[in-house]
């Protein structure tokens, strides 16, 4: 069932590589539109099938491969996982749709998007370590390429930028992973096998802190994020999309799946430190979005700092802070999301990003009244308005969070608000005033345009009203993935909380049901 969403994808490619090259662009387009949507569609199905309350891994597949290697066809997924999916699924589609009609090589174009599809979702259901090191590695040359060939004018710099860091990022996973294989004594990469291990705290103390690198880069944690900014103002919007939607989330998905999951205990020792990284980042995110007269960099360090919520709450790792991890990776994927799509409508009409040139667009006669509207939409929900999924999200990692590391909760919460400061300027810039004659009478925005903002729009408020539809896939799995943290909260004079053991448990533990 799970492979599905892995070689759907590449069947598509297929398809699309075949067909007679008299063919019109927009016939292609449509095929690759119809296989992302069967993709959405096997993912809807495979969510409805999916047992919230089991904590192990459904649907899995297991086929025997490069045995001598430790290598197997290895699949499976939780509730980890699970929303991931569904969010890949979703921004495929919401890309390939997005994308220009008329684009150059489309036959290229839509073949790598699937390409990147298929590998991202093959990397987030991996149950083997190489089978998710290789996943990881291959969705990394599509992204390449979209950027080099379709990117702006400075995209050769910033895709070989961001084809060393990821690449570097990969060998530095790769060797703990052979790290992890050899210093065990294990003859398999299969991740039930090796998370049996029994290794020194010291050796563990190793292994982790050097996936914390390679994982970190990916995120990107300060100071190794400088490819990040780059790589999106040069990336078109659908890969944009993706890139900060999904791609971003392998880094965190593989610090919880490969970090604190096999090494626990080393993970309540690195957890302080980790938990001042997210601070880093998330000021240090939220000034440089400040600094910047590019709407597209403003976003991008958006997503710098909001991507050490994660960090933080990965950190503290109780039960009700891993709940908000993976609604603040659900919630962060929509927003950036409906971000990115709405600055290249912006840029598309107006061909500027430059919030000191632009001025007046909410005007409702001649400017993009709809796009700004959504534009303010988007910014309160990153600002964690409440009624939206940003608000219900980081509420639970600072509620989970908190008991563990009071301070440095306390500090990320102050990046909250200077989200809500780069935004206004982002909008009072460029939405409100007079719209100058330079930029009236703006191209029509067309429905292609339109609809996947809608579509992100209505999820934002919708899972920002019903939070429980992206908490209830976390129920099993954050206690089997939570630690015992009352040693270090002992040191810091808090009493710690009691376990949570069900989703009723969480939704008293943040004050607030959605019935």
């Amino acid at each position: 069932m799970l492979s599905v969403l892995v070689w759907l994808p590449l069947l598509g490619v297929l398809l699309i590589t075949l067909l007679p090259a008299a063919l019109v662009v927009g016939r292609i387009r449509q095929i690759a539109l119809a296989v992302a949507s069967l993709v959405g569609l096997w993912t809807i199905y495979l969510a409805t099938q999916f047992v919230v309350t089991d904590a192990g891994l459904q649907f899995q597949e297991s086929i025997p491969w490069v045995e001598s290697l430790g290598l197997n066809y290895q699949l499976g997924v939780d509730g980890l996982s699970m929303p991931l999916i569904l969010i890949n699924s979703l921004l495929v589609w919401i890309a390939i749709f997005s994308s220009n009609p008329a684009i150059n090589r489309p036959r290229l174009y839509y073949s790598l998007i699937l390409i990147l599809g298929g590998a991202v979702a093959g990397a987030f259901l991996a149950q083997n370590l190489l089978l998710f090191f290789l996943f990881y590695e291959v969705e990394l040359i599509p992204l390449y390429l979209i950027i080099a060939i379709w990117g702006g004018a400075r995209r050769g710099y910033a895709a070989t930028k961001f084809l060393i860091y990821t690449a570097i990022s990969g060998i530095i996973i790769l060797a703990a992973f052979f790290g992890l294989t050899i210093l065990g004594g294990f003859d398999s990469f299969n991740y039930e096998v090796v998370k049996n291990q029994t290794l020194p705290i010291a050796t563990q103390l190793l292994l982790l802190v050097t996936l914390l690198v390679g994982f970190g880069i990916k995120i990107p944690i300060v100071p190794l994020h400088t490819w990040l900014p780059d790589a999106h103002v040069e990336a078109p919007t659908p890969a944009s999309v993706l890139l900060a939607g999904v791609l971003l989330k392998l880094g965190t998905y593989g610090l919880l799946r490969f970090g604190l999951q096999l090494f626990p205990e080393a993970w309540r020792v690195l957890a302080p430190g980790l938990a001042w990284i997210a601070v880093i980042s998330v000021i240090y995110g939220s000034f440089a979005a400040i600094a910047q007269t590019d709407m597209k960099k403003i976003v991008a360090y958006s997503s710098v700092g909001h991507m050490g919520y994660i960090i933080l709450a990965s950190a503290a790792a109780t039960p009700l802070s891993l709940t908000g991890t993976i609604a603040q990776m659900a919630s962060h994927g929509l927003i950036s999301a409906l971000l990115f799509l709405l600055v290249g409508v912006v840029y598309a009409k107006t061909g500027t990003r430059d919030v000191n040139v632009l001025c007046g667009l909410l005007n409702p006669e001649r400017g993009l009244p709809l796009i700004g509207s959504l534009m303010i939409v988007g910014a309160m929900a990153s600002a964690g308005i409440p009624g939206m999924v940003g608000f219900i999200a980081e509420f639970i990692v600072y509620r989970g969070s908190f008991p563990v590391f009071p301070v440095q909760t306390l500090l990320c919460m102050v990046g909250t608000a200077l989200t809500a400061v780069y935004f206004l300027i982002l909008i009072n810039r460029v939405f409100f005033g007079r719209l100058p004659d330079t930029l009236s009478n703006l191209p029509r925005v067309r429905w292609q345009d339109r609809i996947p903002s809608v579509i992100v729009t209505v999820l934002i408020v919708l899972l920002g009203l019903q939070p429980n539809w992206i908490t209830r896939w976390s129920e099993g799995v954050v206690l089997t993935l939570a630690i015992d943290n009352t040693t270090q909260m002992t040191v810091v004079g808090i009493e710690p909380a009691p376990a949570i053991p069900t989703a009723f448990h969480i939704e008293s533990a943040i004050g607030w049901s959605p019935n």
